[in-house]
């Protein structure tokens, strides 16, 4: 499916992109809209629907809130428009797993959905939400012409796996955007950069995890248990921020500035300053939305403790409708506490003791996440230090070593600085761009895997 997707891009996009730049200034909102329910249907054909009556349902209830001065009628059109979101989110995301857990009580006999999950339901679910709530608290003026507002649900290159993008943070450009020459080149340079995070390294970093599974958590070495959780962390942030980069440039190419999605992450020395780095968008949201409102850190410790707790249940349950996902995200809420208790004030002066602790949590942290359920995640970390030799770690370091100094590298902004220091005068950044573009595509063509993980989130 992503394989052909990404091969689908590659052929559609530069249509699109010609439609588009030709199109009058009055009517590209229009085509943009069209362009994207089209590359939506061409992955999801069955769910456009549920799209489009998201759609509908946020311009109604915005411009009903805006319509009205009565708090009543403002609180009843918000209420319409959440319990509408979320009623497609929770149906289509969680409500197999609601009847999973009832079918264990006794007595109850509860037949599954079986539905399949929208593309990107998590995302646009969640900027439709922001869209409505900002215009309840008047941070912002309803849309007047649902093509526009149409066009800013349906963006295409941020659609299917974010950044989560408010309605605020393009609201001027939805209504008046010039496309300059460099902001294109510099689009291309992202989604160029995008891409080969996504082919070159998150692919090979997924590749062996797979040779984890297929040798089996109870056969690994210790050493094989490190490097395969290891791969998948730094898979999961190739894949991710890759498809954040392709979006952003894609963005960029059409005239917006999305928001940036990751700020090398691996680079953090606490859990919080993790999370300060790693779907900045998603926890900007959560922020706004869930932390804020709930009193933050504004009505003492212990309610502070509670809203944290709160938000990273939500946080976890966000990511996938499975126990591991809600306990990941408890076990993260834990750490957060713990820090902003009296452990931040420590790690500030022991750099690199706290870089290793930060490190250490989030690698147990990407057990919890990849392991199906609680049985595999104990066996898992018992692997992880149960000292049993063996000589697939040597496999792995011989076909992935390279692979994971490319990851170690590019995880830092050493690389960058490196490069816009001194090497760009060797390599110029077309030539560059142009390799890393070959590079990618030969990686493409020759391997069928290539999953994109937050796809099913």
């Amino acid at each position: 499916m992503v394989f052909s997707s990404l091969l689908f891009l590659f052929r559609f996009l530069p249509i699109a992109l010609g439609i588009y730049y030709v199109t009058p200034h009055f009517f590209k909102n229009g085509v943009l809209l069209i362009i994207s329910l089209l590359f939506y249907a061409w992955g999801e054909p069955r769910y456009v629907l549920i799209m489009l009556i998201s759609i509908v349902v946020d311009y109604i209830a915005s411009n009903g809130i805006e319509g009205t001065q009565q708090l009543w009628a403002k609180r009843l059109f918000l209420t319409f428009s959440v319990l509408m979101n979320m009623g497609f989110l929770m149906t289509f995301k969680y409500m197999d797993f609601f009847i999973g857990n009832l079918n264990r009580v006794p007595h109850i006999e509860l037949m599954p959905l079986g539905l399949t999950l929208p593309l990107g339901i998590s995302f646009y679910t969640f900027q439709t939400m922001s869209y409505t709530l900002d215009v309840y608290k008047g941070k912002i003026k309803a849309e007047k012409n649902i093509i526009d507002f149409g066009a800013y649900v349906c963006l295409f290159p941020q659609l299917i796996a974010g950044p989560i993008v408010k309605y605020v943070d393009i609201q001027k450009e939805l209504k008046d955007r010039k496309i300059k020459l460099h902001q294109v080149s510099e689009g291309i340079r992202y989604f160029v950069m995008g891409l080969a995070s996504k082919v070159v390294i998150a692919n090979a970093m997924g590749m062996l995890w797979e040779d984890v599974q297929a040798i089996g958590v109870m056969n690994v070495s210790m050493a094989m248990a490190w490097l395969g959780v290891i791969g998948y962390g730094f898979q999961i942030y190739f894949d991710f921020s890759g498809y954040s980069l392709m979006a952003i440039g894609l963005g960029k190419m059409l005239g917006f500035e999305f928001p940036k999605n990751f700020d090398f992450p691996y680079m953090s020395t606490s859990v919080t300053e993790f999370w300060r780095r790693w779907h900045i968008t998603l926890g900007d949201w959560f922020r706004e939305y869930v932390y804020i409102p709930l009193g933050g850190n504004r009505k003492g410790l212990k309610r502070q403790r509670f809203n944290l707790f709160i938000v990273w249940f939500l946080t976890g349950f966000w990511h996938g409708a499975s126990w591991n996902f809600i306990l990941w995200g408890l076990y993260f809420a834990l750490f957060l506490i713990i820090e902003k208790q009296f452990l931040l004030k420590w790690l500030h002066h022991h750099k690199i003791i706290s870089h290793i602790y930060a490190m250490t949590v989030v690698i147990f942290g990407w057990v919890i996440f990849a392991t199906p359920n609680l049985t595999e995640m104990c066996l898992y970390v018992y692997k992880m230090f149960s000292f049993h030799g063996g000589q697939d770690y040597l496999y792995a370091l011989n076909t992935y070593g390279m692979t994971f100094i490319l990851a170690i590298l590019f995880s830092t902004p050493w690389v960058k600085k490196v490069y816009e220091g001194y090497a760009h005068r060797l390599v110029p950044v077309g030539t560059a761009l142009m390799i890393l573009f070959l590079i990618s595509v030969s990686y493409l063509v020759d391997s069928s895997f290539n999953p994109f993980l937050y796809f099913r989130f």
